[in-house]
């Protein structure tokens, strides 16, 4: 019993001793080196200072090498023809596409390329929205009782209405030019001046472009933040000196057989816009090629 007892009593002390020395770890961690004069003893750190450090040393460097957040380009949506969610790099790649040809707008009809571009990138959806993809229609233009060209239906303002579907988006954007050209309600437009662009957005809702109130607004905000006058500028500033008045498609022949072609005309476009055949219209011209000047007499019927 007693040898029992005391095997019982020197295991409490192992334990005991175990306990002393591991609450010691805990609070300090201490070794000696070396023998003699040359004997040290060094304290390292309590263990909740270790574990203290390590966890502050981890954020440290969670924060140092966790990347800066990348700019996120938001993204709004373009709500005019098509109903489109786009970003900023869209409307950008959208832009440096198409200004050549807006700026070639301005500068043989007067329409200031700044409003081009905002009409094309509101009623596009910048290129994205279904009339755009499937009839490269960029300004939401209805068929009208004049259209001869292909057509596609599509719900606007009422369901499947027609819209005039176009080869290409030059002849998207030459169509545009001569619908707001050509066509009396837009008449006052060209009287205004060309650096106005708040004015002519003004006035293409007065002339009944869009139906939607907000119509001028949102042609506007596009413009000033993407800054699209300056496109304006690049043509007025360099001494061009734009129309005053809507240019009026003149020649020899009688003016429901004549067409003057236009910059980025070509034959088989001019073709389908007047319902006739190419080598029809080179028949009627005495052509011999393919190949046309801007401000060239064609004779269509």
């Amino acid at each position: 019993m007693k040898k029992v007892l005391s095997v019982l009593f020197t295991g409490l002390i192992l334990v005991s001793c175990s306990a002393a020395h591991n609450t010691k770890v805990k609070e300090s961690i201490a070794k000696e080196y070396g023998n003699g004069d040359k004997k040290r003893k060094v304290i390292v750190k309590t263990t909740s200072q270790i574990k203290k450090e390590k966890a502050s040393v981890i954020i440290e460097k969670t924060i140092a090498e966790k990347p800066a957040k990348p700019l996120l380009n938001k993204t709004e949506t373009l709500i005019a023809t098509s109903n489109v969610n786009v970003s900023k790099n869209t409307v950008e790649d959208y832009i440096a596409l198409y200004a050549p040809l807006a700026v070639e707008s301005m500068k043989t009809y007067g329409i200031p390329a700044s409003i081009k571009l905002a009409q094309g990138i509101l009623e596009s959806g910048s290129g994205n929205g279904t009339l755009c993809r499937t009839a490269n229609n960029h300004f939401g233009i209805k068929c009208k009782e004049e259209w001869t060209g292909e057509t596609v239906n599509h719900t606007d303002d009422a369901p499947n209405e027609c819209f005039r579907k176009y080869p290409s988006a030059l002849e998207s954007f030459n169509d545009h030019s001569e619908f707001l050209a050509n066509r009396s309600f837009y008449r006052n437009l060209f009287t205004l001046d060309k650096s106005d662009y708040s004015a002519w957005a003004k006035g293409l809702k007065k002339a009944g472009y869009a139906t939607d109130p907000r119509y001028p607004q949102k042609l506007i905000s596009i413009i000033e933040r993407y800054k699209l006058y300056e496109y304006d500028r690049q043509v007025l500033d360099a001494g061009y000196t734009a129309p005053i008045q809507a240019p009026v498609l003149t020649s020899n022949f009688p003016e429901a057989t004549a067409y003057v072609v236009q910059p980025g005309d070509t034959l088989y476009a001019i073709s389908r816009k007047f319902n006739a055949t190419v080598d029809e219209i080179k028949r009627l011209n005495n052509l011999s090629g393919n190949n046309l000047s801007v401000g060239q007499n064609l004779r269509v019927q």
